[in-house]
């Protein structure tokens, strides 16, 4: 697994309590509650590059 990325993310402190309240509903930190939805929102619009997927499209111009 890639190791993940680390940035800054600056949030209204009402949307960020009210992630908080959601995250702990859910049993998760606030960091993994966002990259849940995040990984939701790209998955529900097509957005998310399955694995594998990339990785077999290099494989085929390689031939």
């Amino acid at each position: 697994m890639a190791p993940k990325k680390n940035f800054p993310l600056r949030l209204d402190p009402k949307l960020y309590e009210a992630l908080e309240r959601w995250a702990e509903d859910e049993f998760r930190s606030v960091n993994g509650h966002i990259e849940y939805l995040l990984r939701e929102a790209l998955h529900r619009t097509g957005r998310l590059i399955k694995p594998g997927t990339e990785q077999a499209t290099s494989e085929k111009t390689d031939e």
